[in-house]
């Protein structure tokens, strides 16, 4: 394709996802919406599809400036889909621990705590900013914080392969690699307000300030007292990390900690080999290592995290495996299955995994064509995955939730490495097919990919888990009912406990216990409720029952009433004991009490 028409070609591209912004913002979500995908027009879609398409091929077949802005087109259309529920006017997205974060920012606004007195108050304070300054909402100003932090991941993976390899090739597959957001799983990571997620977006300019401070060496680069620019970059990401969220920090420590072993082995076993000619990462590993132990050691959250992870390993009852047997059974007995959310979930990543993993062991056995630097970077970061793997197996055993967590840290690593893995790939189906075959082949099978990652970067009933889409009418329901129901009187919820709800509301009042909240509440017993013993679903002689679109959606339509019967919600206006006192479209309170 000539110049002139390649540059019509991303015009186009450029105006599709202008035009699918624009059809989003027209059409803003005026009810509860159980998936943003089906949720948003068919135009949106379609203007975001062509606008991908091109900047596949671009990212894949150009150089220089035209392959620049076909990554940033594909960026950009990325960045569209994360911020549909800010573009189409979303209350809030997030019922668990965004309801908590949305709680402190809260509290920070209010002046009742200090950003500081956080664990992790980077995204609270980013929040407040917009907020302050901007004059939205909170919750608008945290989703603006989710995307914020979000950009840089798209951003810097591919400069980091630049920096790594310096393959034009291998920098436009990364780019389409961080386009599929292998971090989020929906397990435990998630693209929402939610702290450790949004960390994991940061992750990549850290590691792009290590592979520059150990491949620029020239003096000119150097600030007074010989300090290397890069060096002091390393120091911002990482304490910016810090902020987000210090599980991801102390993975990022791990990481440059496991370089500088391998740097030190290599001094011991070679006389000869580029990592001889990169300064050690020894006294940043040391820094950054003590500023996590003064920021997390003192924190009383930290060391009852790490006191459950340590119960956990020593106790039997505790891991991954009964976590995926229940949901296993859960799942067959409302028609899915394991394999088939394995598949929804987590293919695309196998496929990226077992590319990268059969690369690395290429590397490791000296049958790759990489020159001896971008090999260098090969080995130190594919080692470091040895410690990080170690990790994800302690959290395995111990708190199934942090494994998750920890393969989203660990994906991030195999995003960029698989840069590098797919350039050598295509070279050598190159040979095979030719050139333009191969790349063909490549947009073909990474574009199916970008289509799975992109369907999953939300929760939907597409993985049987609702999306969480806080609706002016639910917090309005929930602010009404706090408010003004009897003191004393709990609020029980329907599979889901509303002390979340209580935490955004009226946040934690410098409280740093997640389980805690102004109100009593619980959940109802599923079975004794359905049952229609409405009065014995919950431990008390009275207690106000709450349901919202969501919980319906979610237990009567996705769950196909596996724990709630759709009798007992309508039963609930036949019982003498329960009067309905809160009621709008999208959200129930009834006080219930033995008839």
């Amino acid at each position: 394709m000539n110049r002139s028409r390649l540059d019509v070609t991303l015009a186009v591209g450029y105006l599709a996802v202008a035009a699918g912004l624009l059809v989003a913002r027209a059409n803003p979500a005026t009810a509860y919406e159980s998936s943003v995908y089906t949720g948003s027009p068919t135009g949106v879609w379609v203007g975001f599809a062509l606008a991908l398409a091109i900047a596949v091929g671009t990212a894949l077949t150009c150089r220089g400036r035209r392959q620049g802005l076909g990554i940033a087109l594909g960026a950009m259309t990325v960045t569209a889909i994360a911020s549909l529920p800010v573009i189409r006017n979303y209350r809030f997205l997030g019922m668990g621990d965004p309801m908590t974060h949305l709680g402190w920012t809260r509290d920070i606004v209010a002046g009742g705590t200090a950003p500081h007195e956080l664990f992790y108050p980077g995204l609270h304070a980013i929040a407040s900013v917009f907020h302050l300054v901007g004059g939205v909402s909170i919750e608008r100003a945290l989703l603006f914080g989710m995307v914020v932090l979000f950009v840089p991941f798209l951003l810097f993976v591919p400069l980091t392969v630049r920096e790594m390899a310096d393959s034009g090739l291998a920098v436009g597959l990364a780019a389409i690699v961080s386009w599929m957001v292998l971090p989020v799983n929906n397990i435990a990571t998630h693209m929402a307000v939610h702290t450790n997620s949004n960390a994991l977006f940061l992750v990549p300019p850290v590691v792009f300030a290590v592979v520059a401070y150990l491949r620029r060496r020239a003096t000119i680069e150097r600030l007074p007292l010989g300090l290397s620019p890069f060096s002091v970059l390393l120091a911002l990401t990482a304490i910016a990390l810090l902020l987000v969220h210090p599980q991801q920090m102390f993975n990022v420590v791990v990481l440059i900690g496991a370089i500088t072993g391998v740097q030190y082995l290599a001094r011991w076993r070679f006389d000869d080999h580029p990592m001889l000619e990169h300064p050690t990462l020894a006294a940043q590993t040391l820094l950054l290592g003590g500023l996590f132990g003064l920021w997390a050691l003192g924190n009383e959250r930290f060391r009852s995290s790490a006191i459950a992870l340590v119960s956990g390993l020593l106790t039997d009852d505790t891991g991954a495996g009964n976590t995926v047997n229940q949901r296993g059974t859960s799942l067959t007995e409302i028609g899915g299955s394991l394999p088939e959310l394995f598949v929804k979930l987590f293919l695309d990543a196998a496929i990226v995994g077992l590319i990268v993993g059969l690369f690395v062991l290429v590397v490791w056995v000296r049958r790759s064509s990489l020159a001896d630097e971008p090999r260098a970077f090969v080995n130190y970061v594919s080692l470091a995955l040895v410690p990080l793997g170690g990790l994800f197996g302690a959290y395995f055993l111990g708190t199934p939730t942090m494994a998750f967590r920890q393969v989203g840290f660990i994906y991030v690593l195999l995003t960029i490495l698989a840069g590098i893995a797919l350039a050598q790939l295509v070279g050598g189906l190159s040979k095979w097919i030719t050139r333009p075959g191969a790349n063909a082949v490549a947009a073909l099978v990474l574009g199916g990919c970008l289509v799975l990652g992109l369907l999953t970067m939300f929760a939907s009933p597409l993985i049987y888990n609702p999306g969480q889409h806080v609706t002016p009418e639910m917090m309005s329901g929930y602010e009404d009912g706090l408010e003004h129901g009897a003191n004393g009187t709990p609020h029980v919820g329907m599979g889901y406990d509303p002390y979340r709800y209580d935490h955004g509301i009226n946040g934690l009042a410098g409280n740093d216990t997640l389980s805690s909240a102004s109100a009593a509440t619980g959940t109802a017993n599923a079975t004794v409720f359905s049952r229609g013993n409405y009065s014995g679903a919950y431990p008390t002689d009275e207690y106000y029952f709450v349901y919202t679109e969501w919980d319906r959606t979610k237990e009567i339509d996705i769950y196909d009433q596996l724990n709630y019967r759709r009798e007992a919600l309508e039963g609930m206006d036949r019982y003498r004991g329960a009067n309905k006192v809160i009621s709008n479209d999208e959200f129930e309170m009834y006080a219930v009490r033995d008839a």
